[in-house]
């Protein structure tokens, strides 16, 4: 029970204290999955997991449901398991930068949990969102904004980011201080800029 209370003040730590909805809980139930379910199985202990949480050595939970229930991707241990194991993991997931700084940048991101932006969190869909997202961002500047061509090229990056991104729920917006990227760059985007047919 105690590192079950330690990893829910790191988790307020990171994300602050905001309420979870009945629409959260639901939204998070249908996405993600309960650590100790998840723990029972694959064969491993929660307080051992619990630890390398804390250690640093696994990201944190993606949400705290309001009853408590600690909830992470059904992938969890995916990554560690392709890196040789936890104590591999960080240097194996830094490696996929080339420069180190950014990627203990985005260590620390990752280590969060706060990556819930991805259905699939991996160094190369980290990388392919923010290439997307600059995209998308920069599309408007485009010599030949407004044509059919470029309204192709647009949608294919919003088609592509939608497929990577989840939906999102309300405290996500509580937590990240506003809009996702799926408001501004997906939903916004089409609302803004229809498909030309």
């Amino acid at each position: 029970m105690e590192l079950r209370k330690r990893v829910a003040e790191r988790f307020r730590e990171v994300n602050g204290e905001h309420p979870m909805t009945a629409a959260d809980d639901g939204y998070v139930s249908r996405q993600f999955v309960v650590l100790e379910e998840l723990c029972a199985a694959t064969g491993r202990d929660p307080d051992g997991v619990r630890r390398l949480m804390l250690d640093r050595r696994l990201p944190l939970p993606g949400y705290l449901r309001s009853d408590g229930a600690e909830m992470v991707p059904a992938d969890l241990f995916a990554l560690a398991e392709r890196a040789g194991g936890p104590e591999r993991l960080a240097a194996w997931f830094i490696g996929h930068w080339a420069d180190p700084a950014r990627g203990a940048a985005e260590w620390d991101g990752y280590l969060s949990g706060r990556y819930v932006c991805l259905r699939s969190v991996t160094p190369d869909t980290i990388r392919r969102k923010d290439e997307l997202v600059a995209a998308i961002r920069s599309a408007p500047e485009a010599p030949d904004a407004g044509s059919v061509a470029w309204s192709a090229r647009l949608h294919a990056l919003v088609d592509e980011l939608d497929a990577l991104e989840p939906a999102f729920t309300g405290y996500d917006r509580l937590r990240f201080g506003g809009l996702t990227s799926r408001d501004t760059c997906v939903d916004a985007v089409r609302a803004r800029y229809p498909r030309c047919e």
